[in-house]
């Protein structure tokens, strides 16, 4: 297994090249429009422009601090899009933005091409759930946009990486691949303070195999870089209520919190104003750390 040989420092900023966000009052909240008509969640209420453009500003005034906009469903099974359809879906979002957000926007895409003409319109962060490898392009338009980037874990593909995935140890592999990313990324040329990483829940993963993985929160965050967890809505949430048709926001709040007590630094979540009013009051009442009082 490949580990650094210091105990990082966490990151008190995550630069975006265009601005820096503050990572001191972890964890930020980044919110999630999906304009596909297939999503993991929101099944395509999102995808026509102006409701959209409107969901994503709701999203700023209720405390999202990052707007995630993708226009390929990564689902388990689902079928790739192609890249004019993903373009089409999700440029006209961020160009209407423009002007109207001030929070920064993300794109969720593995090509390089929409990657590309999405930091042109405005948006400031690559989210890629290949680890910037889906893609040979990807780490060059990665570097010389100067943006930032967010590396994810994916066993397989979104066709193949819920068949049967297994691990010897789940979290010891996971960090190991995002070590290993987070060198090759920054020897391309992205400087670390860039770059972020996200161990990939429910990609590839079992049922157990997230639980585990979101208890060990805070071994990710020893890769000493910001650290994103995604976990919201997800078939694991109905799976550990009981009840797979249950609505899982209370499930993905509880999971969020928890997170957050292990240093994540941003949560990926549907409901931006439950978490972000959840957090202020988390915040408020958890107990000082040493030294605080």
């Amino acid at each position: 297994m490949t580990t650094s040989s210091t105990s990082p420092i966490r990151p008190d900023v995550w630069n975006l090249g265009t601005r820096t966000l503050s990572l001191q009052h972890r964890p930020l909240v980044m919110g999630i429009l999906n304009v596909t008509p297939d999503s993991f969640s929101d099944g395509g209420r999102h995808n026509e422009l102006q409701r959209a453009i409107e969901v994503a500003l709701q999203m700023q005034d209720d405390g999202a601090e990052i707007i995630d906009i993708g226009g390929e469903s990564t689902r388990p099974y689902s079928d790739p899009v192609a890249t004019d359809d993903e373009l089409g879906r999700v440029l006209p979002v961020i160009e209407g933005l423009s002007g109207k957000l001030t929070i920064p926007i993300s794109i969720d895409t593995s090509k390089a091409a929409v990657a590309k003409a999405a930091l042109k319109a405005g948006a400031e962060i690559i989210n890629d759930v290949t680890g910037l490898e889906g893609d040979p392009e990807m780490l060059d338009v990665a570097v010389s946009s100067g943006a930032g980037v967010c590396a994810m874990h994916m066993k397989g593909t979104p066709q193949t990486m819920q068949n049967d995935p297994c691990y010897e140890n789940v979290v010891e592999e996971i960090y190991d691949y995002l070590w290993q990313r987070l060198q090759v990324i920054e020897a391309a040329g992205i400087a670390r303070d860039r770059i972020c990483l996200d161990p990939g829940i429910g990609f590839g993963k079992t049922h157990a195999h997230n639980l585990t993985l979101l208890q060990h929160t805070a071994r990710f965050c020893d890769l000493g870089v910001p650290i994103l967890i995604g976990h919201s809505r997800k078939g694991f949430v109905g799976k550990a209520i009981g009840d797979k048709a249950a609505d899982r926001d209370a499930g993905t709040l509880g999971v969020s919190l928890a997170v957050a007590t292990m240093g994540a630094d941003v949560i990926r979540v549907h409901n931006v104003r439950m978490t972000a009013d959840a957090l202020k009051l988390f915040n408020a009442v958890r107990p000082l750390h040493a030294g605080d009082a």
